[in-house]
Order: C-alpha cells, then sequence, then structure tokens
C-alpha cells in the first residue's frame, strides 16, 4: 500500500493532537500496519508519552523527534514513505510556525482536533484559513475536525456542534469524550487498549475514530492490506 501521511494541527495547544495522533497510530499498529509517529512539536509530548512504555511492553509505534527540521519537515517525512504504511506528523499549535505548513504540503489528510469552546473556535478558524490555502498546492490533502474532550451534557458543547458545519471543513462522525483513560495511558506509554478492559467506551472511540481515517483514507478494512 502507498504511504499515507497524517498531519495533525491546530492553532491552539491542548486541543488533542497528540493525544489522538498517538492513540490512532497505536490503534493502526495493532491492527498490523507498520506505522510511524513524527513528533514535529518542541514540547515533545509524543516523544515523551512513548518514553513512558515499560521496556518490555513498548509503546506499539516507534516515535521519532525532528521538531528541528522546521520547514523541511516534509522532507524529513518522505524518507520514510515506502518504509511505513501509515506516517504520523504531530504538529506545534502554531498556523505561523514553518512545522505545520511543511507537513500539510505533503498530508493526505489533515487531523484537525477541537475542543468545545469559544477559544478552540477562534483558533480553527485560523487553522481553516491555512488549509485552505494550501489545497491549491496540495490538492489531494483532506481536513477532518475532530471533536474532543467532549462532554455532550454541557450547553456549550451541544451549541458548537450545532455551528461546526459552518467551518466548511468535514466532521469526523466519531467524537472524542472527555475520559480518565486518554490521561492514563498517556502516563503509561501506551493507548487506552493497554489500561483497564473497563474502558470499553473510551477504547470505542478510538477504534471508530481509526476505522473511520481508514475509509477515508481509502483503506477499506483497517484489517486487510489493499494494493494502492
Amino acid at each position: 500500500m502507498e504511504s499515507k501521511i497524517i498531519a495533525a494541527v491546530n492553532q491552539k495547544g491542548g486541543a488533542g493532537k497528540s493525544t489522538l495522533s498517538m492513540q490512532v497510530a497505536g490503534t493502526m499498529a495493532k491492527d498490523g500496519w507498520r506505522v510511524i509517529v513524527i513528533d514535529a512539536d518542541p514540547q515533545g509530548t509524543a516523544t515523551r508519552w512513548a518514553a513512558a512504555a515499560e521496556d518490555d511492553q513498548p509503546f506499539p509505534a516507534p516515535v521519532v523527534g525532528l521538531s528541528s527540521a522546521g520547514a523541511k519537515v516534509h522532507r524529513e517525512a518522505k524518507k520514510f514513505v515506502g518504509e511505513y504504511e501509515f506516517i504520523f506528523i504531530d504538529c506545534p499549535p502554531a498556523v505561523d510556525s514553518p512545522i505545520p505548513q511543511s507537513a500539510l504540503l505533503i498530508a493526505d489528510l489533515a487531523l484537525i482536533p477541537i475542543i468545545p469552546s469559544p477559544p478552540d473556535l477562534w483558533a480553527a478558524v485560523g487553522i481553516r484559513h491555512l488549509i485552505t490555502s494550501l489545497q491549491d498546492i496540495n490538492d489531494a490533502m483532506q481536513p477532518l475536525l475532530v471533536v474532543n474532550s467532549l462532554d455532550p451534557q454541557t450547553l456549550i458543547a451541544q451549541d458548537v456542534q450545532a455551528i461546526l458545519p459552518e467551518f466548511e471543513i468535514p466532521v469526523a462522525e466519531s467524537m472524542v469524550h472527555h475520559r480518565t483513560a486518554y490521561r492514563r495511558s498517556a502516563a503509561f506509554g501506551t493507548t487506552v487498549h493497554g489500561i483497564d478492559p473497563r474502558d470499553a467506551k473510551a477504547i470505542a472511540e478510538i477504534e471508530h475514530l481509526t476505522a473511520e481515517i481508514y475509509n477515508r483514507l481509502g483503506v477499506q478494512n483497517g484489517r486487510e492490506k489493499i494494493s494502492a
């Protein structure tokens, strides 16, 4: 299968770029794919996440730190094409940074986590403008908004979900709720699959999101490799 590149981007920190990157990448690796995560964020969240794993139970996918590549991160990522089937690029939270701009030049999918709150919506406007401008160069890139840290009982969450279509960016049907399982999995260097079987709801959310990403990238069955 031709390598698929997924860039996790957003203008605002704390939206869940690293969480979605590590959870989905780890799930794909568990599905049997060759997956790598490029930690392009100087904060190094993905790198620290993988380093927290026990030696006998490493994170399912390798993580390589490339924040120093800056505007050339797309060139560094291309070096993994062919060796890995899915390449994740976890970008820093700044649309004016050269890193997300570089990553989106080669991305097949722009994964945009958004927390239901006014500041996150304001930040999403900036990333929408960046994606729109770069689609003139990379017209194959698909953007996808993913609602993260959702508390469906709050009025603000309901209001945000109602106005998301106005962004004119596809919104994932799968939504990631506010759960301690996600923070715990980061602390132990794993995905939600490796924490507690009682976290079935978190596992189901991530698996549904992963399945949706497979479909958007033309991979009809995550467990059955198909030719490009």
